[in-house]
């Protein structure tokens, strides 16, 4: 009987070898915060280069009311912003800067000799007429001998100084002249009405002597007590002064100039015995004349 010969065994399946990449992402995880600072640089860059080209093309009125505001941040209140870019102007300058005006007539008046001594007897302060310079006398008399309308050597040279530096501005003056309380004794009727007119007029004729042009003098006041330093002190010695007040610059309109208050004198002395009157308005529509 023949032998079977048992059949091969079959061979097991092989399993593929499968393999798995996962790709990792560079968006997944934390990211850090370098692309922002280099961002933040190029748009400070950006917005400095715009600035500096704005710059450039401006006109004088705008370069110099940024420099006025980087000078002097808090300023005076007087620089109208970009409200008024609607109507044409990217910064208007109404009035004059005052605040640098100020400091440049104090290193000024700082040059005259012994100047230290007298610093405390002249002040500058901004008001609504423009920069009021006041020289505020003693009770020897440290500017003008006392009761009289002619100026010490001190008063002249400070008066001239000013003088200098007022002259080369294109702004208008108004020279005022003020006394205390005290009744002027004098047997021909001469009293503070004059002396106070007379002393703001010889302060005139002096600084137009000395570089201030006389187109720049609106107008010479005398107060007499009527408008005083200190009026619980009426017969203090600073109420005695001198005021120059530089105007602010107006924009110039057509037709004539500025009224001259009656009472005051126009470039000259007010006739003696009358006192200053104060500015009345000019009627629009005067009365006709009666027939």
């Amino acid at each position: 009987m023949p032998v079977e010969e048992e059949a091969p065994p079959v061979p097991a399946k092989v399993r593929p070898i499968i393999v798995i990449r996962k790709k990792v992402s560079g968006h997944g995880g934390h990211h850090g915060g370098a692309w922002k600072v280099a961002y933040a640089d190029f748009v400070t860059a950006m917005m400095a280069l715009f600035i500096v080209l704005w710059l450039t093309s401006a006109d004088e009125k705008v370069k110099e009311a940024v420099s006025a505001y980087f000078n002097n941040p808090t300023g005076p209140g007087k620089l109208t912003g970009l409200a008024a870019a609607g109507l044409g102007h990217a910064i208007e300058i109404p009035k004059d800067d005052m605040v640098k005006l100020r400091e440049k007539i104090q290193q000024a008046l700082a040059q005259t000799p012994n100047f230290k001594s007298l610093q405390d007897h002249v002040e500058i302060t901004i008001t609504a007429d423009g920069l009021r310079i006041e020289l505020l006398e003693t009770e020897a008399g440290m500017f003008f001998e006392s009761g009289k309308a002619v100026p010490t050597e001190t008063g002249a040279a400070l008066l001239a100084r000013l003088a200098e530096e007022l002259g080369k501005m294109p702004n208008t003056m108004l020279i005022e002249g003020h006394t205390d309380s005290k009744p002027f004794a004098s047997e021909n009727g001469y009293s503070n009405w004059e002396l106070s007119t007379d002393r703001a007029n010889s302060a005139r004729k002096l600084m137009e002597a000395n570089g201030l042009r006389p187109e720049q003098v609106n107008q010479v006041r005398g107060y007499a007590d009527r408008e005083l330093r200190h009026p619980e002190d009426p017969q203090h010695a600073s109420n005695r002064r001198i005021s120059v007040i530089v105007q602010y610059l107006q924009p110039k309109a057509g037709g004539s100039g500025a009224e001259t208050a009656p009472g005051a004198s126009q470039k000259g002395e007010s006739p003696k015995g009358e006192a200053p009157k104060t500015a009345q308005p000019l009627p629009k529509n005067p009365p006709a004349p009666k027939k």
